[in-house]
């Protein structure tokens, strides 16, 4: 602050004024000194050195109040000057002391004078039972904010109590009310023979509130620091459930949320993550959430998967089955766990925490997926070229033989039927499939060798396997390719070719109008049944302006901090 100095009013503006003179054997460059010079030449700076001086010229003098009841006089005032003949000037003063900017200015002037800052509460009412309970009369100024708590009626007493208090809302802020205290009346008004609802509508437009004292959660919480991502939208108005609309908290798919409570097994509180409002909303538990979906959920029906077996160097083939296949393609967990709807797997929440890559660690295995024909491998083969020192693609194995020109480890990993089967039964492959009696895979061992050479592996599976590459060591990030609208699809692809399943030659065929149909209709499923273990999607509308988004999100996903499932960061 400015140093409170005595005296000569000028004494402080000269030690100003000599500052920089004083200073400058002290800095450095002549930018520092400059700076100094405008900043202790600043004509606000002198005015408010002025105000200071007079203010502590003025306190030294210790002044007191000329009255402590300025409003009541100008109340006095006014009703005298009604009785009196009414000139104009009498008009002026009587509308100048009604004015309500007055009244405020002459109300604070008194609470001043009279240094009252407690707020003023009513008295006690004079006919307390002296057997009654002990009772708390409560007034608390709000201002538009809602109360933060919720009611109910106690299923034995019939007592409207307080169910719930919202971390970080008024009552919780007061320290005044507490769980399970009753409400005996509001402004007044009893509230034994009302319905919750008639009450909180009593609550929301009053100040005043008399309250039983019953069992109370004394406690103060600490905050909590958990982090959940949701993985599906939430809209409080439309759950019947919820105890209180007006308190839940809406979110959509992806938003990071921190908890604020989970006192309640069925409602928890939690709040928007960076949310500047400290209030917490009501939110379904993970427990209460996954029991809902269980039972609304249909069955989820396996779809059949499609193999293209294309022939480009070095490119990781796609294992995807055509629906004219009869084998199915299998990831390396389908042996042991069976086809049917997985309750372990219903999407609600995922705890979470940031990550940031450090320059020593491997890089995060990037996952592409997307239905056949959106593009996917052509943005895969220009993100090759751009830097193959930086991005690297997986080595599929086969039993098939070798051909002539083909050598082993570049355009496949070649080993033998047997050799092969046991791979599959030991879980070394990430998914694989059987195609003209020979199978193709992708294996754990693959990835880990791109990732070893320092590079970004980029691998394109099926979505139902991302799942089981969600782990400390690849840590990775999902990218959906998405088709664009069906016209659009028509237009943009009307020229272009789509790889056949139907011989090894890899030949080409244009698309159809029921490829078409076939890409938006599995883009569709994908985006509803594993769109919540998507980290970003990218419409492949035009494929340089996809290509672009995709590689900025690659270089973001180097630099920035992400948030990660918590299991994560440790091994």
């Amino acid at each position: 602050g400015v140093p409170q100095i005595t005296g000569n009013g000028n004494c402080l503006y000269e030690l100003l004024a000599a500052l920089p003179a004083q200073l400058q054997p002290h800095v450095d460059s002549q930018e520092d000194l400059t700076f100094l010079w405008d900043m202790f030449g600043e004509k606000s700076l002198h005015s408010l050195v002025k105000i200071h001086e007079k203010l502590h010229y003025y306190e030294k003098q210790n002044p007191v109040p000329i009255l402590h009841g300025a409003a009541a006089l100008a109340d006095d005032l006014a009703e005298e000057l009604q009785s009196k003949p009414l000139s104009s000037e009498i008009r002026e003063l009587l509308k100048l002391l009604s004015k309500p900017n007055l009244k405020a200015l002459l109300s604070v002037h008194d609470t001043v004078a009279q240094k009252n800052y407690d707020p003023v509460l009513p008295p006690m009412p004079d006919d307390i039972d002296e057997e009654e309970d002990s009772v708390k009369i409560i007034r608390l100024v709000k201002n538009r904010e809602p109360l933060g708590a919720t009611i109910k009626r106690d299923e034995h007493t019939g007592a409207i109590v307080v169910a719930r208090i919202m971390r970080g809302g008024a009552a919780d802020r007061s320290g005044l009310i507490h769980v399970g205290d009753e409400l005996r009346e509001v402004n007044g008004i009893p509230v034994d023979d009302k319905k919750p609802e008639e009450i909180i509508h009593i609550l929301v437009n009053t100040k005043h509130y008399k309250i039983n004292l019953g069992s109370q959660e004394k406690t103060k919480h600490g905050l909590f620091q958990m982090f959940i991502r949701a993985l599906f939208d939430y809209d409080p108005n439309e759950d019947k459930a919820i105890p209180c609309k007006e308190a839940g908290l809406a979110f959509r798919k992806g938003d990071i949320l921190q908890i604020m409570s989970q006192d309640d097994a069925t409602w928890w509180q939690a709040k928007h993550e960076g949310d500047a409002n400290p209030r917490a909303g009501l939110i379904p538990s993970k427990h209460f959430q996954e029991r809902r979906f269980a039972l609304r959920r249909p069955e989820v029906q396996i779809q059949p998967l499609k193999i293209s077996n294309r022939k480009s160097s070095g490119f990781r083939r796609s294992f995807r089955l055509s629906r004219k296949d009869k084998k199915t393609n299998k990831s390396m967990y389908e042996c042991k766990k069976s086809d049917q709807y997985d309750t372990a797997d219903i999407p609600t929440y995922e705890e979470v925490a940031k990550y940031r890559r450090q320059p020593n660690d491997k890089y995060r295995l990037v996952v592409l997926v997307g239905p056949v024909g959106v593009g996917l491998n052509e943005l895969k083969r220009k993100l090759l070229i751009s830097d193959t020192q930086h991005y690297g693609v997986t080595v599929p194995h086969t039993t098939r033989p070798r051909r002539s020109q083909e050598s082993d480890g570049v355009e496949y990993m070649f080993i033998s039927k047997h050799l092969f089967e046991t791979d599959v039964q030991n879980n070394k492959f990430i998914e694989y499939g059987e195609y003209k009696n020979n199978y193709y895979g992708t294996s754990l061992d693959s990835v880990r060798s791109v990732l070893a050479k320092n590079k970004v592996c980029l691998l394109d599976v099926q979505p139902h396997t991302v799942k089981h590459l969600r782990t400390y060591e690849f840590k990775p990030f999902v990218i959906f390719i998405k088709p664009p609208s069906l016209d659009r699809l028509r237009e943009t692809r009307k020229n272009a070719k789509i790889i056949s399943s139907k011989d090894d030659k890899g030949t080409a065929k244009p698309f159809t109008e029921e490829d078409f149909q076939e890409m938006i209709k599995s883009a569709h499923l994908m985006e509803s049944q594993y769109g919540h273990l998507f980290d970003k999607v990218i419409v492949n509308d035009d494929l340089a302006t996809a290509y672009s988004e995709l590689k900025t999100t690659f270089d973001r996903l180097e630099t920035e901090t992400f948030w990660v499932p918590v299991s994560w960061l440790h091994s």
